[in-house]
């Protein structure tokens, strides 16, 4: 398991290598689709009683900073 931000770690044998939560089999997607989906701290953390607010956090520190890289689009070629 390795830590690739504050609280987020990524394991090829969980989760199918999908960033997690402290290597809990809750991943860093599952948290950005319940706020996405207009859900408050509170109520993940009701739903995911081992998380800590600070872990809520981390997954959207993680999310905005994938946002600072840099992306191509690159045409899809039919053969």
């Amino acid at each position: 398991m390795e830590y690739i931000a504050e609280r987020i770690t990524i394991d090829p044998d969980l989760c199918n290598g999908k960033p997690t939560i402290r290597g809990k089999r809750i991943t860093v997607q599952t948290v950005l689709e319940f706020l996405g989906a207009g859900e408050n701290t509170d109520e993940i953390l009701h739903q995911y009683p081992s998380l800590e607010p600070e872990d809520i956090t981390a997954c959207v520190r993680f999310a905005a900073d994938l946002m600072k890289r840099h992306y191509t689009i690159r045409p899809h070629f039919n053969h």
